[in-house]
Parts: structure tokens; sequence; C-alpha cells
């Protein structure tokens, strides 16, 4: 993959704890424009980010991967695997998203290393790769210090929108899963205001989506959106059977 990564406002995605391709072959299938593997909470590891790169590319979907933290190491392993942009987490400072910038672009913006991967071909594309290849970086917002900082955070070049973690936020607040809460609401509207001041994306992952949050969500200027995941999905679906038992 040669050229830089580009989502439609608004992007729709989905995301991925358990590690098998199938799950991504699935959901890509389904029409999101993105994906995202959860390498921090989920199952998956580093012998997995290959295969879903592998598994979204012939459907056009953009491959993207939570990394375990904000580090140089993962954030450039993810990259070499193929995927087109990393989600870091628990980025609650300005400084914090330029490590995470830093990690992910190569020199003279960053320090990622050069090397034969996937991403650009195993050699094939090394040049046209290193010249013009330039990955998403979205930070997770997901502590009260964040949302408060979040202008300066946003402001950081080399960032290209924010994503939040709403549970990680309500445990911030100390509403701990309350992510309807007055507190969490009034968070979400601040980091979508700052995003549009910074011509920023504004992300929120909806877990258990519907069409009053998500319309919500649209309305207060979120235009990247992770809607559901494998795991979710599994089970509603399974207890939906349940319900049309005798």
């Amino acid at each position: 993959m040669t050229n830089s990564p580009s989502l439609p406002s608004p992007a729709f995605g989905s995301w991925l704890q358990i590690g098998h391709p199938a799950n991504a072959e699935i959901l890509a299938r389904c029409g999101f424009h993105f994906l995202a593997l959860d390498c921090e909470h989920g199952e998956a590891g580093d012998a997995d980010i290959g295969n879903f790169c592998r598994a979204c590319r012939p459907y056009g979907v953009l491959p993207l991967v939570r990394v375990r933290e904000n580090a140089v190491l993962p954030i450039r392993r993810a990259l070499d695997l193929g995927a087109a942009g990393v989600i870091v987490p628990l980025v609650d400072s300005a400084e914090a998203a330029r490590a995470a910038v830093h990690a992910a672009h190569y020199p003279p913006t960053g320090i990622r290393g050069f090397a034969w991967q996937r991403g650009n071909e195993w050699g094939a594309e090394f040049d046209t790769y290193a010249r013009e290849f330039r990955p998403l970086v979205i930070v997770m917002i997901e502590s009260r210090g964040a949302v408060e900082h979040c202008d300066e955070i946003m402001a950081v070049e080399g960032v290209d929108g924010c994503l939040i973690g709403p549970y990680d936020l309500s445990g911030s607040y100390d509403i701990t899963g309350q992510t309807g809460h007055p507190l969490i609401v009034q968070g979400c509207a601040a980091v979508a205001a700052s995003c549009r001041r910074n011509g920023k994306m504004a992300g929120q992952h909806i877990v258990t989506p519907n069409p009053e949050n998500i319309q919500t969500a649209l309305t207060q200027g979120y235009t990247f959106l992770a809607l559901g995941m494998d795991t979710f999905f599994l089970r509603a679906g399974a207890e939906k059977i349940w319900e049309m038992l005798p």
C-alpha cells in the first residue's frame, strides 16, 4: 500500500477484539469504511495484525490498529504489518500526542525505522511508500484531563483526529459505565467542538449502537464512528436467537 489513507466524512467503522481474520472478512463485507483491531484490550497480538490487514484490503476497508501502548515499537510494528493508521491509547497531553506522531512517521518528521515490510509490498514499493505514505494517527481521549487539554492535543501537527474511549472516560469522572451521564455527554460535546476548531476528525466508539446514540454523535459533530464490535455482535446475535425460542 503506497497511497496515504483517507476516509469519507462521516466515516463509519467497527471494532474487533478477536484476532481471527475471518471476523475482519465478515465485517469488511458489510460496507464499513474502516475496521479497528484492538491490541490493547482484545486478544489480538502482533501475529494477528498482518492477517487482519490482509482480510480488510480486498474490500477496500482501511485497517486501523489500536496499539497496546503509546510507544515506538508497537506503533512501528502495526504500520510495518500493513495498518493504514494507528489508534493510540491514553493520550492526555500534547506531549503524548507528539510522541505518537513521532513514532508513526518516517524521518525527518519522526523516527519510524525503514525496512522491507508488508506496507511497502516487501520492498517492491519501498521508495514510493517511504516518500508518499502518511499514516493516520488517531489519539484516544480517555480521561477527564484529556478532555480539559483537548485543544492542545488536537493542535499537534500530525494528529488526524481523536477517538473517545467512553468507558475509560466515565471511570475518570467516577461514574464508571454511565456513558449517557450528563458529564460524559458534555465532555463529548467539548471534544467535538475542539476538533472542529482544529480541523481534526472527532471520533467516538459507540460500543452498543442504536439509532438514538448514533444520531446524537452525528449531531454533536462526530465524523469518525466505530460502531459495536465483533464480540458484541456475536453475543447480541446469539441472544436474539433465544428470544425467538418458545
